[in-house]
């Protein structure tokens, strides 16, 4: 598969897969500031300051995520490649 078709394919896989800000998918998921402070066992302060920042470990994002009933993953695209998907050390994918 030449490069133009690969990096069209990755665009294709990407396609209608909409970007959310944290504050975003909360919202979408139906949770509030303060249920997600509950879940998280931090104040609601807290989860105003995640809400913001640009950078985060991925275990915090997972957990966020995960309290609000969804799921990581993680793709990687290198250059002419097809994408790929991060797995846990376990073997899970992220």
């Amino acid at each position: 598969m030449s490069k133009k078709n690969l990096d069209t394919r990755q665009l294709t896989l990407l396609a209608g897969v909409p970007t959310l800000t944290l504050k975003e998918l909360r919202k979408r998921a139906g949770h509030t500031q303060d249920e997600m402070a509950l879940a998280l066992g931090v104040g609601q302060d807290t989860v105003s300051r995640l809400e913001k920042r640009d950078d985060m470990l991925l275990s915090t994002l997972r957990h966020y995520v995960e309290s609000i009933g969804g799921q990581l993953s993680l793709v990687v695209t290198l250059p002419g490649q097809p994408p790929v998907q991060i797995a846990h050390r376990d073997g899970k994918k992220d």
